[in-house]
């Protein structure tokens, strides 16, 4: 079959080859025959390393597709079933799943670094994430899909599998934002876009969308900003809308020690910033002991969104029937799998300002 491979981490692009497998289907397990695959910016990350990833590798994580293979043991789905993915599957019996937290579930994670799910020219290869969307068929373990109506065109249900769930469920799980409150979002990217819908979705009064990219202003405004504005402008924004006493919620979509440290000085006394954007192992924050202290702000980490998958993934459906939740405005192009390329480098500069979906035949 045909996949994207990652030969080696700092690589940037990919190679489109046509000799590779997937691994075997093992008792727990499916094999998917992907549709669909956002091209999302995790992916630039797992290639330059910000994000860990083994190689050779197949990325690509936000997918869906057709189960066309089922293990002996699997009783969850059948052959022929319409899917999302995740890259963190809950395996439904650890202490982080049954506590309520199955995004932080790392009996699988820690299978993805263990485990290769391809075979390329005959060597084993990896799947980025425990997934490897970026190929025509993956073998993954039950646990990482969930059954989806077979009416959810295939390019909506793929940015379920992350953009939407780590955007959306940033403000609705992570930050439980209150109605009638104040959000600011710091990067307005595909994720940043889930994240200023949730905040709409939340019934926040002003939602201020900051991002250098004027182009990404008039899309963050279409989806529920109330005010747009470059970061140098966000200190005048502030003032003239909470008398420069900070937002109520701010969220960092970018992950950068610079946005992480902006976006803390940009939240009220009292108030919570989130961190949603994946930034590096060694990019470090730095906070005084006193402002700490003195200020009482909650700093929240939001991996995943702390979605439960398996709870978000219909509710994100429903919200999307009622036409309260606009995904198919979050599809920016549809391109093939041998444009992935030219997709990633339209991402890495900027020039997609919300998401690319590869559809497979």
């Amino acid at each position: 079959m045909k996949a994207a491979v990652l030969n080696q981490v700092g690589d940037d692009k990919l190679e489109l080859r046509d000799d590779v497998t997937t691994a075997p289907v093992g008792p727990q397990e499916i094999r998917i025959k992907i549709k669909a695959c956002g091209v999302c910016h995790s992916d630039l990350s797992a290639m330059d390393g910000t994000l860990p990833a083994l190689t050779p590798g197949i990325v690509g994580h936000e997918g869906a597709g057709e189960v066309a293979e089922i293990g002996s043991a699997v009783t969850s789905l059948a052959v022929g079933d319409h899917v999302a993915i995740t890259f963190v599957p809950p395996c439904g019996k650890c202490p982080q799943c049954v506590t309520g937290q199955s995004h932080l579930c790392l009996i699988h994670t820690i299978s993805a670094f263990t485990s290769p799910r391809f075979v390329v020219g005959g060597n084993p290869a990896f799947g980025y994430a425990g997934l490897g969307a970026f190929a025509e068929e993956m073998v993954v373990p039950a646990d990482a899909a969930v059954k989806i109506d077979d009416d959810v065109p295939w390019e909506i249900a793929a940015l379920l599998s992350c953009g939407i769930l780590t955007g959306v469920g940033a403000v609705l799980n992570t930050a439980q934002v209150e109605a009638g409150t104040s959000v600011a979002v710091i990067g307005c990217g595909g994720v940043g876009v889930a994240v200023i819908q949730g905040a709409r979705l939340a019934a926040a009064t002003r939602i201020v969308a900051v991002d250098p990219v004027l182009e990404k202003h008039e899309v963050a405004q279409k989806f529920g900003a109330t005010h747009a504005t470059t970061p140098d402008g966000i200190v005048d924004l502030n003032n003239q809308l909470n008398f420069g006493m900070g937002f109520d919620y701010v969220f960092d979509v970018v992950g950068l020690p610079a946005t992480i440290r902006q976006a803390w000085d940009l939240t009220r006394r009292g108030g919570h910033t989130v961190v949603v954007g994946a930034g590096r192992a060694d990019a470090m924050v730095s906070f005084s002991a006193q402002e700490l202290f003195l200020h009482d702000k909650t700093l929240h980490g939001s991996f995943y969104g702390t979605a439960n998958f398996r709870r978000d993934i219909p509710r994100m459906i429903a919200l999307w029937r009622q036409g309260r939740l606009d995904l198919e405005g979050m599809i920016s192009k549809r391109i093939r799998l041998e444009d992935v390329n030219e997709g990633l480098q339209a991402l890495r500069g900027g020039g997609s300002l919300i998401r690319q979906v590869i559809l497979f035949d």
